[in-house]
């Protein structure tokens, strides 16, 4: 299966508390942190709704 990382570019200050959970599952706890995931679609589904928050590339 192929991988993503995912990197957090925005603060989850002032978002919705779904928002935060949803980063939170990721694994991401702050700006400038990484996180590598398989290429799931419930991973792909958690990107896109916070995809204003993060920024993606294959690794």
């Amino acid at each position: 299966m192929a991988k993503i990382i995912v990197k957090q570019v925005k603060s989850s200050i002032k978002r919705s508390q779904k928002q935060k959970r949803t980063l939170e599952a990721l694994g991401l706890k702050g700006i400038g942190q990484e996180v590598e995931h398989e290429t799931t679609p419930s991973v792909l589904g958690m990107i896109d709704k916070v995809k204003h928050l993060v920024s993606t590339q294959e690794a």
